[in-house]
C-alpha cells in the first residue's frame, strides 16, 4: 500500500490538494492511505517550507504548489516504476 501525505495547515489549497490526491488514487484504482500532516513541526521535519506539500512514502515530491489530479497520477506512476 502506498502512503500519500498532504503537508499543510488546512488552507484552501491544502484541502484541494487532498481532494486531488483522493481523485488520483481513485482513478488509478490504487490501495493507498492518504494522511493529512497539519503539525508545523512535522511539516518542517520533512524540509517543506512552503505549503501545500505532497509526500509519497515519506519522500517529498512537491511543495508550494497545488498539483492537479493528472500531475499526482504521474508522480504515483513514476514511483511505481522506480
Amino acid at each position: 500500500m502506498k502512503k500519500i501525505q498532504i503537508l499543510g495547515t488546512g488552507c484552501p489549497k491544502c484541502k484541494r490538494l487532498t481532494e486531488n490526491a483522493e481523485a488520483a488514487v481513485r482513478e488509478l484504482g490504487l490501495d493507498a492511505e492518504i494522511e493529512k500532516v497539519t503539525d508545523i513541526g512535522q511539516i518542517v521535519a520533512f524540509g517543506v517550507m512552503m505549503t501545500p506539500g505532497l509526500a509519497m512514502d515519506g519522500v517529498v515530491k512537491a511543495q508550494g504548489k497545488l498539483l492537479g489530479v493528472e500531475e499526482i497520477k504521474a508522480l504515483i506512476q513514476q514511483g511505481a516504476s522506480s
